[in-house]
């Protein structure tokens, strides 16, 4: 029909139909109003009036992903579909259904669908390609790892120790050491496989018998070491760093020569570094299952990840640290949860319960297991009996504290053991003190010898004890004299302030069996029982636990944590606590040992000692001990070195002696490899903080996914540093340098991500620049290996005649 002039022209194409979905059905993100622009990763994005297909042209973050509100597994609405049975869109939007199939998780390693099970061995070949490059690597850290690992047949540095305590485990013997048992049952458990009998003492510097097989020993510790490598490569694919970047992790955890050298002996730190590895790739792992939520996989890796850190605590306490990454690791993923409304609050306590059951309560029971085992195992008295207590002691083969008469009486020899975690027993030597008295020093010393013997007398102004006279028992109030055995002096107290602990009084030896005064009278006072509880008439041996207050000073006989000076053989003081605190463990005693003639033996059934009390007793007593390894200032220890020293590898360690007919080695990194990581610690800070500003400013420098990956990768490899690194500059223990080796893994991480971050992946650089750098890389880390062999595979002959391994002034390799 005409229409004059400019009438406009109404069209009725009839009422829209109603569709039966509504807007909250989906998720609507609104079309863009600018004009055509190129965005910064070269996409070409049209304006709407071009529009054709606009889910195909724009970005992941802001395309419209049309997903249907159906709660996936975990609770949260799932926007990552596995492939178009899960996306229910009546046929329409398939460049959707393209995205969603293969969109990757957030961070971490892009997710493939799984591949069609292979039909031919062709098609098996190519989908396992990916794996041939760990399995090269594997077979090559085997060489370096085994290669000449026999070559010195003498006990080189900590295998003193710890063969030794493998030995223990062989002959079943209780002993005590400041680290968890599970590495050094690892080492019994190689010498059993080797075929050795545990008789060999392990002196530093002993050469190895023919009965020992050493050699043996050393390949199964080192096949940690040689595991190491895969690890490093996975763990890198799983970070979702490029091919590239996984070949230089493998590289330098092949080719360091520190993690080289401390693989090749009887030591813990192979064992230490393999559970690392292994709690970093399961946390990764687990990682990149977050997208299907209490799966299988889900659990598996999550479990996996528990499991390791248990073994890594287990080994030594280091592993602690690695454990603390994987809690901020978990505190930061339920937080994430936690915000997530969309998220029910029964999938919130499962994401809980799951973290507590795997990550505390199973590593909780790891750990503990191998305490319960280690008690089974070392079931014969031994060289650490002392450390424990007395009722523990009781229990093992061997041990005669069992059959001691139950009752103490006046005239009965004791030992006196210090109730408080890692207390030793009540000594004194001839050695008299060089401040204060200058009488008589009394200690509290670890290991059994007759000087830690004391006779219960009667108080000078009572009768002479009569061997022949009535028994009189021992009892709560009573007032005593204790007498050295060997010297016959009595223990003593007076107003001279105590040698370390100022405030109190010093305990000392004075007088004879016919000199004293009442300065030497102590009033027993009874705590409790732990069999008969606080109802006690006659004290008891082992179970009954007492106080010595002095009589005239009112002060109380304790021996806590201070250490003597060298004069006093770094032995426990002793001194008497003006301060009346009855909850004080380290003023509590026990009697120990038990001898008089007069008195029948006791009732071994009587004794037990609860496993919990016994695993809380030594990992106090560790605690203990392990607080006390501090610097000597009276002597130079020209092995330790500082925590600042190691990053840059200002001094190694010389793990043998030094002469011209011994085969040398020195415990160093490979210097590019510790320098290049060190440094590229400091480049990710200066990256964040320009990317940071950059984005204030509003440029857009990466797509969500890259800097989500970005922050994922740096955070791994510089909170997994950092809590490996810090602690150590606060400890006043005495350091060296391959406690810096589980540090250095997390700062290799690093290297390899800034490299793939600025080189590798760069999109403005040309693939043949990248070839080039990657050359580089790896030809600087296999020259500086090959210069550095020598120090991990053994240096023979006179070292200064081996030039060009000093690269720095402080390092101690060449005699001068």
């Amino acid at each position: 029909m005409k229409r004059s002039g400019s009438d406009p022209i109404s069209l009725n194409f009839g009422t829209p139909e109603v569709s039966p979905r509504t807007s909250s059905d989906f998720e609507e993100v609104p079309y863009p109003h600018q004009s055509a622009t190129t965005t910064t990763q070269g996409w070409h994005v049209p304006s709407r009036e071009q529009e054709e297909l606009p889910l195909h042209y724009m970005g992941e973050e802001t395309a419209r992903r049309r997903v249907t509100r159906t709660p996936g597994g975990n609770g949260v609405y799932d926007t990552h579909v596995e492939g178009p049975d899960n996306y229910d869109d009546e046929g329409k939007d398939v460049y959707a259904k393209m995205k969603a199939a293969r969109m990757p998780v957030s961070s971490g390693r892009p997710r493939r669908p799984p591949p069609p099970p292979a039909t031919t061995v062709s098609e098996f070949v190519q989908q396992n390609l990916e794996h041939i490059p760990p399995i090269i690597y594997t077979l090559l850290s085997c060489w370096t790892r085994f290669h000449k690992i026999g070559k010195a047949g003498v006990v080189v540095w900590d295998e003193a120790h710890f063969g030794k305590f493998g030995s223990h485990y062989l002959k079943r013997e209780f002993y005590f050491d400041v680290h968890p048992p599970l590495g050094k049952m690892l080492v019994g458990l190689a010498g059993l496989l080797a075929g050795y009998d545990g008789s060999f003492e392990f002196k530093s510097g002993e050469a190895y018998p023919d009965t020992v097989p050493y050699v043996a020993m050393r390949v199964m510790m080192a096949m940690f070491g040689v595991a190491m490598v895969p690890l490093g490569w996975y763990t890198a694919v799983e970070l979702g760093m490029s091919w590239r970047a996984c070949h230089l992790v493998a590289l330098m955890v092949l080719l360091d020569v520190g993690w080289l050298c401390i693989s090749r002996f009887i030591l813990l730190d192979s064992m230490l570094l393999f559970f690392t590895f292994t709690t970093v790739f399961f946390m990764t792992k687990f990682h990149n299952q977050q997208y299907q939520s209490f799966s299988f996989d889900w659990w598996m890796w999550l479990s996996l990840t528990g499991l390791s850190i248990g073994c890594v605590a287990s080994v030594k306490w280091v592993g602690l640290f690695v454990t603390t990454l994987v809690g901020l690791y978990t505190i930061e993923d339920l937080w994430n949860k936690f915000g997530d409304l969309r998220m029910s609050t029964r999938d919130q306590c499962r994401h809980w319960g799951a973290r507590i059951a795997c990550l505390i309560v199973l590593p909780i029971l790891v750990y503990m297991s191998t305490f319960k085992m280690h008690f089974l195992v070392l079931n014969h008295s031994g060289p650490g009996d002392a450390q424990m207590s007395s009722l523990f002691q009781a229990n093992l083969v061997g041990n005669n504290f069992a059959s001691s008469p139950l009752e103490i009486a006046i005239g009965s020899k004791v030992t006196l053991k210090n109730v408080g975690y890692g207390g030793g027993l009540l000594h004194s030597h001839v050695q008299t003190y060089p401040v204060g008295s200058s009488q008589q020093q009394v200690t509290c010393y670890h290991y059994k010898d007759d000087n830690n013997d004391w006779v219960l007398l009667p108080q000078w102004n009572e009768p002479a004890y009569d061997p022949e006279g009535p028994i009189r028992f021992l009892q709560n109030g009573d007032v005593i004299r204790l007498q050295h055995g060997p010297t016959t002096r009595n223990l003593h107290s007076h107003t001279v302030p105590a040698p370390v602990t100022k405030l109190n009084h010093e305990v000392s030896c004075y007088g004879n069996a016919t000199i004293g005064d009442d300065k030497d009278h102590w009033v027993v006072e009874v705590v409790d029982d732990l069999k008969a509880g606080k109802k006690v008439e006659n004290i008891h041996a082992l179970t009954t636990r007492m106080r010595f207050r002095h009589q005239v000073l009112g002060c109380y006989l304790r021996a806590a944590n201070a250490v003597l000076p060298q004069w006093g053989f770094k032995q426990i003081e002793v001194s008497c606590d003006k301060e009346n605190n009855p909850a004080d463990t380290h003023t509590f005693w026990n009697v120990e040992s038990h001898w008089n003639s007069r008195l029948p033996p006791g009732n071994s059934k009587f004794y037990r000692s609860p496993f919990l009390r016994d695993f809380w007793h030594l990992n106090v007593a560790m605690m203990t001990s392990n607080n006390a390894l501090i610097p000597d200032p009276d002597k130079d220890d020209i092995l330790a070195s500082k925590p600042t020293d190691w990053p840059f590898l200002r001094l190694g360690l010389r793990m043998c002696g030094w002469g011209d007919t011994q085969t040398k080695y020195y415990l160093l990194g490979t210097p590019l490899i510790w320098w290049g990581s060190s440094a590229s610690l400091f480049v990710a800070f200066l990256a964040l903080g320009v990317y940071l500003m950059r984005m204030q400013r509003k440029y857009v420098d990466m797509e969500p996914r890259e800097w989500e990956h970005f922050l994922y990768v740096g955070k791994v490899a510089f909170f997994g540093w950092f809590l490996h690194f810090f602690p150590f500059l606060i400890m006043g223990r005495v350091t060296y340098i391959h406690h810096y080796l589980p540090t250095l893994y997390f700062a290799v991480l690093m290297l390899a991500h800034q490299l793939d971050h600025f080189i590798f992946t760069a999109r403005r650089l040309s693939e043949k620049t990248k070839w080039i750098a990657f050359g580089v890389c790896v030809a600087a880390i296999v020259i500086t290996f090959w210069w550095f062999k020598g120090v991990a595979f053994g240096i023979d002959g006179p070292i200064n005649e081996h030039w060009g391994l000093q690269w720095r002034k402080t390092w101690n390799i060449y005699n001068l």
